[in-house]
């Protein structure tokens, strides 16, 4: 592990000046860190995307936790939903979703003279199916968690070593990925899904997502939470119909 740690921040050297797409995730927080340690803070800028696809929530903790790192960082709402590629919600859409979210962080690049941008993939994603790692090479993004050859299990233990606040964060994913392929994406379903999984978190439970189904929302958590959910059941229930979904399971 400290040997690949090491291949990361030789990788990074090399790069100058870098633009981090970041979500405030375990992978791009250890990306963003080691970005600043080996490149220096004026060197680096972490830019969030505030699109409605993200949830409220996970933008102002990534901001918190960017700031505190001391990085300069910037918000961005990126132009997805103004694409009817991403809207029809095939099972391209992650790839049209990094499209756009590429476009805005090379535009940044070439505004303020920087001339690589990097994401937080790692090792282990090379095993599931993403779309939007086509992105990634079109759009010449590069990956250096993965370069270094880094798996998720380290991510954290070097996250842990570094102190840094992300290591036992859940994994995260877009709200987009609640709602089934074909299934067209809006804004107000999106938000629904929010704070539906928005009144799950008020309860305590540490990872939530709500599946979109019609009227049918299905909750997902982790094992430890689920006892948490059947002993709320009644008022989760009436919290989700108030987001027009007629059942709950």
């Amino acid at each position: 592990m400290d040997n690949k740690y090491n291949r990361l921040k030789g990788v990074i050297k090399n790069l100058e000046k870098v633009i981090v797409a970041y979500s405030g995730g375990v992978d791009s927080t250890l990306l963003l860190k080691t970005c600043l340690t080996v490149l220096g803070k004026e060197n680096v800028r972490a830019v969030i995307d505030a699109s409605p696809i993200h949830p409220e929530r996970e933008t102002e903790e990534a901001s918190y936790v960017a700031s505190i790192m001391g990085a300069d960082y910037i918000v961005i709402a990126t132009s997805e939903m103004e694409d009817t590629n991403f809207i029809q919600n095939t099972k391209e859409r992650c790839y049209y979703c990094k499209f756009h979210l590429f476009d805005s962080l090379w535009d940044i690049a070439h505004k303020i003279g920087f001339s690589h941008i990097v994401e937080g993939s790692n090792i282990d994603d090379v095993k599931d199916f993403r779309p939007g790692s086509r992105a990634c090479r079109e759009k010449n993004i590069l990956s250096p968690l993965q370069i270094a050859g880094l798996t998720k299990k380290e991510i954290r233990s070097l996250s842990q070593k570094l102190s840094l606040p992300t290591y036992d964060k859940p994994s995260q994913s877009c709200l987009a990925s609640r709602i089934p392929y074909g299934t067209p994406i809006d804004k107000n379903l999106l938000q629904r899904i929010e704070r539906s999984e928005d009144a799950l978190k008020i309860l305590g439970i540490k990872q939530a997502r709500v599946r979109y189904h019609g009227i049918l929302a299905r909750i997902e958590v982790g094992e430890d939470d689920f006892n948490l959910i059947m002993d709320n059941r009644n008022k989760i229930a009436e919290e989700l119909r108030k987001e027009g979904f007629v059942y709950v399971t």
